[in-house]
């Protein structure tokens, strides 16, 4: 009975922070409510009897990527009303596919029964003789290898993908060229100034080099 009402109470809890993360006008705060919404969905998973996911949940989407959407809507200047202006370009898309998906959670929602006597634990069975972790380590890397070296591969091109878009040939910034600084000669980077006695604390010019005879030939 007490784990059917905290699956209930974060389950409720889930699902109205995921909804203030669609319906928050601040960024801030709708990075703030995704982070409750990974929050609750963790306690989901312990109830379930996942504790391994629910601290890799925790771990990655909690303490990685949620706080660093956080850093980066505060960090960066982003001009959110600039991103807002084809909202009226793209909503007859949006409003097909948000109808479509309405008919699909209706359809599911029709063939919906409650269980009298479910056993949150009994969800998801696991062997005797393994744990959990164990469990999902065997049919990660047994069953399920292919899809898993395929979601590895699909991350891989993605972040080889953000460094090359970010790495582009601009004009702006002023670019090191090693081939030109390793072909420069000693004469390109060094001048040898011969200087007199107590000359040290005046500065050497072209100009006052050239001005010095003809004094000299006034006098």
């Amino acid at each position: 009975m007490i784990s059917a009402i905290a699956f209930y109470v974060f389950a409720a809890i889930l699902l109205a922070s995921a909804c203030m993360v669609i319906t928050a006008r601040n960024p801030v705060h709708s990075v703030l409510f995704l982070i409750l919404a990974f929050i609750n969905a963790a306690a989901l998973f312990v109830l379930a009897g996942a504790e391994f996911l629910a601290m890799v949940l925790v771990i990655v989407y909690v303490g990685a990527v949620a706080v660093l959407f956080l850093f980066v809507v505060m960090m960066l200047d982003v001009d959110f009303a600039a991103l807002r202006e084809g909202f009226q370009r793209y909503a007859p898309l949006g409003l097909t596919i948000g109808f479509i998906l309405m008919v699909e959670i209706g359809l599911t929602a029709v063939n919906w029964t409650i269980a009298p006597a479910a056993h949150l634990a009994a969800l998801v069975p696991t062997p005797e003789h393994l744990a959990n972790t164990n469990a999902i380590g065997n049919l990660i890397y047994t069953r399920y290898m292919f899809a898993f070296e395929l979601v590895a591969l699909l991350l891989l091109v993605a972040m080889v993908g953000a460094i090359v878009l970010t790495h582009t040939d601009r004009r702006g910034p002023r670019r090191q060229n090693i081939h030109s600084q390793h072909d420069r000669t000693i004469a390109q980077t060094l001048t040898m100034v011969n200087m007199k006695l107590g000359d040290g604390s005046r500065q050497i010019t072209p100009a006052a080099t050239k001005a010095e005879p003809d004094k000299e030939t006034a006098q």
